[in-house]
């Protein structure tokens, strides 16, 4: 079998007409990379066309605040992404001339730049032959080649490496990589793969012992954290609000959100109006305190589901901290707060 043969033939006839296929311009390599992990093609590629629209080339995206770009890669989650995205750009506008590195380690160097990213820049922009190496990758290697080692030990990661790099055509590197991602995303499916059509049915190890379902192998997730946000809608005169941002190097940083009492339960309206930071919003003000969702909005993340509820707190007061509603819409914020304003507010203030 000569695996890049058979996998180019199959690219060539079934590939997706993508955006970023059809340039080897690093920055718009380096912007699709960084949108799609983690990411379907269907939800990326609007954010792609939009930040291709708004920053066409690496000195606007340099050039933007940092809460523009939040805003613009709102709903896309890992926000790290986004932020290691705007530093990287100041860096190869100010830095390096507008010109990306032209070899993987060089690359590497770049923050928000591992090893796939790296990758796929070196072999798409500059025919460098380094394998890429993304969930699709591991799932076809695995399966095809019957590897059951981890891929997310530290053994399993070293091995698909080398088994990838082993593989890569090394005259053109570029097709090779964009069609294993491609055979990956469209043939070797995470769930129900096409195996009656796949080009290489004769030779896959996981159809033959019957282990489709069982590659690749994936150590187990860490334990789930359950978290129980409280949010407080301020509502004071002269349609205000306050929106606050958040910091440190937990969930969202940087996005803003409305005041949030988090506890360690569900809690009741006598046990809200009791803690510390529903005080500190409401002080000895006259307020009306209600509930807007009886049921509370579980927002799930990798490592932690987020048990939500809205409260909505009308003041009788001013407060020299607030915004008006109809300026929400100009901050960055969480898909959760996101999905709540859709709903709650009027057509109005969208």
């Amino acid at each position: 079998m000569v695996f890049s043969k058979r996998l180019k033939q199959w690219y060539l006839q079934n590939k997706r007409d993508l955006p970023w296929r059809s340039t080897q311009d690093p920055y718009k390599i380096w912007l699709s990379e960084i949108i799609m992990q983690q990411t379907r093609v269907e939800q990326g590629l609007p954010y792609y066309l939009r930040f291709t629209e708004a920053y066409p080339n690496v000195h606007a995206l340099a050039d933007a605040p940092e809460q523009e770009v939040l805003k613009l890669w709102q709903g896309l989650g890992y926000y790290s992404r986004a932020r290691n995205l705007h530093t990287t750009a100041i860096r190869v506008s100010k830095e390096l001339e507008g010109n990306f590195p032209d070899h993987y380690k060089e690359l590497k160097t770049l923050k928000g730049i591992g090893d796939y990213t790296a990758s796929a820049i070196a072999s798409f922009c500059f025919n460098e032959p380094v394998a890429v190496v993304d969930g699709n990758v591991y799932r076809v290697l695995s399966r095809i080649f019957g590897v059951e080692t981890p891929i997310n030990s530290t053994s399993g990661i070293k091995e698909f490496k080398a088994l990838a790099q082993e593989l890569i055509d090394h005259k053109d590197p570029a097709t090779f990589n964009q069609a294993i991602m491609e055979f990956g995303a469209i043939q070797c499916k995470p769930q129900n793969p096409l195996c009656d059509t796949c080009p290489f049915n004769d030779v896959c190890l996981a159809l033959k012992n019957n282990q489709i379902k069982e590659l690749p192998v994936k150590i187990k997730k860490t334990k789930i954290r359950h978290r129980y946000f409280n949010y407080l809608v301020p509502h004071f005169r002269g349609e205000q609000t306050i929106l606050e941002e958040r910091t440190g190097k937990g969930i969202w940083s940087g996005l803003y959100q409305f005041p949030l009492v988090e506890t360690n339960k569900p809690v009741g309206e006598a046990e809200l109006i009791d803690t510390e930071n529903f005080q500190e919003l409401v002080g000895d003000q006259n307020f009306e305190l209600d509930i807007y969702n009886e049921n509370e909005v579980v927002h799930k993340l990798s490592h932690q589901h987020l048990h939500t509820t809205f409260w909505t707190v009308n003041i009788d007061a001013e407060s020299l901290e607030s915004i008006n509603f109809n300026d929400l819409k100009d901050y960055p914020v969480p898909v959760l707060i996101e999905n709540f304003l859709n709903e709650f507010l009027p057509e109005d203030y969208k």
